[in-house]
């Protein structure tokens, strides 16, 4: 069988090319839009966006913003397109557990509706430790369940053809990153979106 990130590789690459248009594209839209509303944006700032897509957070950002902007994903041809769609800014092709930039690199770090996917959240958050600069931001906006529903339907995600793991409530997000020095700032609930705001303190 495939790990989670060959199949949400498989799944991404063949839906590149017209990701705004599918179901998934317009879903991810509103927890964009959630982002977009809430991350505190100084100028010339490094943004970094995990599992960026196609780019299109990071467009939306920069529509009334002015920063250095920096996506990685795993999906190569999601890359190539956001290479074109932010043609300014700068993409890799990567996982969330190795990301290829220097210690203390970026002030902003987003997640938008991917967390869910990440196979090993405990790699993500002390990688996401080390890129950061001390008293930067990471904003993760992800799917919100109650706990009941969470307890029911969680057993059942790894079987998604899409590479999807499991899914988290916001404790349990804040829990892994306050070991490596996040502390939390914020935590909206809106509908089925959550949005954690945290700041790194070490």
């Amino acid at each position: 069988m495939k790990n989670f990130n060959e199949l949400s590789k498989m799944a991404y690459n063949n839906k590149a090319d017209y990701y705004n248009e599918t179901i998934d594209g317009k879903f991810t839209l509103k927890f964009k839009r959630l982002l977009c509303e809430n991350i505190v944006v100084k100028d010339h700032s490094k943004i970094l966006d995990i599992a960026c897509g196609n780019g299109t957070l990071l467009k939306m950002l920069s529509q009334e913003n002015t920063f250095n902007g920096y996506g990685i994903d795993i999906s190569d041809k999601m890359i190539k397109n956001a290479s074109k769609i932010c043609s300014e800014m700068v993409f890799k092709v990567a996982g969330c557990e190795k990301i290829p930039f220097e210690a203390g690199f970026f002030d902003v770090i987003t997640v938008c509706a991917a967390y869910h996917h990440f196979p090993d959240t405990k790699a993500f958050a002390k990688e996401l430790s080390r890129v950061i600069k001390n008293h930067g931001f990471i904003y993760i906006a992800d799917i919100y369940l109650p706990t009941p529903l969470r307890v029911i339907i969680n057993p059942f995600v790894p079987l998604s053809k899409e590479g999807d793991v499991k899914f988290y409530s916001p404790q349990e997000i804040m829990n892994n990153l306050q070991v490596h020095g996040f502390r939390q700032i914020r935590i909206i609930k809106k509908g089925y979106i959550q949005m954690i705001c945290m700041q790194k303190y070490m």
